[in-house]
């Protein structure tokens, strides 16, 4: 009985989080239960297949299932795009494809850490106060 492996990557981005599973496979890539083809919006969705395509035939031999919580789309899409660029490192285990990665763009591989400033008192938003006049 073969044992069958399996990765398991996050990455996030704002309030969004993704976490994906890489098993061996035929290449389907599913975005919460979504097969890739289908998922909306299209900028979203190149955004997410740029690691898949950079990783060539390796990731047609890999299922991955990845699953967003939080955040907008184009937040879901940067912490899905980790996830899987995370996920296929681990898989082939190739420090040429991180290599690769980080050289196309660092946040493909290493996880955006910058939140959005919370509203204080006195305005609308986190820095902006409200005018005053003395005349």
């Amino acid at each position: 009985m073969v044992k069958q492996r399996s990765i398991t990557t996050s990455g996030k981005k704002k309030t969004a989080v993704a976490r994906a599973t890489i098993q061996s496979g035929k290449g389907t890539v599913r975005i919460n239960k979504k097969p890739m083809e289908i998922y909306e919006p299209e900028l979203a969705r190149r955004k997410i297949m740029e690691p898949v395509m950079m990783a060539g035939d390796m990731a047609n031999k890999v299922d991955i299932d990845v699953t967003i919580s939080g955040g907008g789309f184009m937040g879901q899409a940067d912490a899905a795009r980790t996830a899987i660029a995370r996920g296929l490192v681990g898989w082939s285990e190739d420090s040429s494809l991180r290599d690769a990665y980080l050289k196309i763009d660092r946040t493909l591989f290493v996880s955006d850490v910058r939140q959005k400033e919370p509203k204080k008192f006195g305005g609308r938003g986190a820095r902006a106060k409200k005018q005053k006049s003395y005349r």
